[in-house]
C-alpha cells in the first residue's frame, strides 16, 4: 500500500542553530524526511526567505530526495536557537516573523491534496494568520479517508486554547507528549489520570488514534478500543531533536501499511531511539531496515 501513498508535511522550515553548528529543522520537514526514509513518498510545504539560508535549506531537501513546494518571500528564513541540557534535552528560542509565517495557498495543491493518504501539521506554524489559513485549507482538502495528524508543538507563547481546539477538530490522529498533555488538561479543565484524559480527548474529538510520548518513561498508543505501552530503550543520547518527528513518521508508516497497533508502536520506538543517538533532526539512516521494518 505504501507504494501508492503520499504523505504531506506542512508548516515550519528552519535552521536549528546550536552552539557549534546549525542543522535543518522544522517538524513538518523532519516528519517528511523520516516518512521518506520509511519508503513512503512525502511532500513538504513551507516557505523560506530570499536569502542564503533559504537557498541552503532547499539544497538539503534536494540532496535528501524530498518532494516539496517551498515558497520564497520577503521575510527571513526561520531560525531557532537551540540550547541542550546535560541530558541532550533541547530548549528553543524561535524567531519571528519569518518566512514560514507567510505560506500562501496555491491552486495547484488541489492535485497533491486529493492524492494524499496522510497530512501532518502542528500548532507552531499556525501562530500567524496567513500560514494558519493555508494549513487548515490543505488539511480540509485531503480525502476523508486520509490520516490527518495533529502533532502539537507547544512552544513559548505560540498557541491558544482556540487554536488547539480548532486543530483537534480538524485531525483524526493526535500526537502529544506528557508535558503538553498536562497543559492541555489544564487549558480544557480535564480531570483524572492520564488514561482518562486521553480517552476523553478521543471521545470529545472523535479521534482514530492518540499518540502519547513520555520521554524516558515510555510511550502509549490509544484507539477507541485498544491501547499499547512500550518502554523507551536505553541508548546513548546525542540529542533528542527530531526524535518525536521520527516517532510520528513511523506511526503514519505503520498505519498506511495496515500494521497492527503493536507492530506500529514497536517500529516507532525503534526509530526514535535511533534518532536520539544522532545529532540533529535528520540523521543519515544506517542499516535502515532494522529501524523501519
Amino acid at each position: 500500500m505504501e507504494q501508492k501513498s503520499l504523505v504531506i508535511g506542512i508548516g515550519e522550515l528552519l535552521w536549528d542553530v546550536f552552539a557549534d553548528q546549525k542543522k535543518m529543522g522544522g517538524a513538518p520537514a523532519n516528519f517528511a524526511y523520516h516518512v521518506s526514509q520509511c519508503g513512503i513518498e512525502s511532500f513538504v510545504i513551507s516557505a523560506v526567505g530570499k536569502d542564503a539560508l533559504g537557498d541552503e535549506l532547499i539544497r538539503i531537501l534536494d540532496q535528501a530526495g524530498l518532494n516539496y513546494d517551498i515558497q520564497k518571500n520577503q521575510y527571513p528564513t526561520g531560525t531557532v536557537q537551540v540550547v541542550l541540557s546535560g541530558k541532550g534535552i533541547p530548549q528553543y528560542e524561535i524567531c519571528e516573523p519569518v518566512a514560514w509565517d507567510f505560506i500562501q495557498t496555491k491552486p495547484e495543491w488541489e492535485t497533491v491534496t486529493k492524492n494524499a493518504s496522510a497530512v501532518c501539521f502542528g500548532s507552531l506554524a499556525q501562530r500567524g494568520k496567513v500560514s494558519q489559513e493555508t494549513i487548515r485549507r490543505v488539511v480540509s482538502l485531503v480525502p476523508e479517508t486520509a490520516f490527518k495528524v495533529f502533532d502539537i508543538n507547544l512552544r513559548q507563547h505560540f498557541y491558544s486554547a482556540q487554536l488547539i481546539k480548532d486543530s483537534l477538530k480538524l485531525c483524526n490522529v493526535f500526537k502529544v507528549n506528557d508535558e503538553e498533555l498536562e497543559m492541555i488538561a489544564d487549558i480544557f479543565h480535564l480531570s483524572g489520570v492520564q488514561d482518562e484524559i486521553c480517552r476523553a480527548l478521543i471521545n470529545d474529538y472523535n479521534l482514530k488514534l492518540l499518540v502519547l510520548t513520555c520521554g524516558t518513561n515510555g510511550s502509549y498508543l490509544y484507539t477507541t478500543t485498544q491501547s499499547s505501552f512500550k518502554e523507551t530503550p536505553l541508548v546513548e543520547v546525542a540529542d533528542t531533536v527530531g526524535a518525536g518527528d521520527s516517532f510520528t513518521a513511523a506511526i503514519v508508516a505503520g498505519l498506511l501499511r495496515n500494521n497492527s497497533l503493536d507492530e506500529t508502536h514497536a517500529m516507532a520506538v525503534r526509530l526514535s531511539a535511533f534518532v536520539c543517538t544522532k545529532k540533529g533532526a535528520m540523521p543519515e539512516y544506517v542499516k535502515l531496515q532494522h529501524y523501519v521494518d
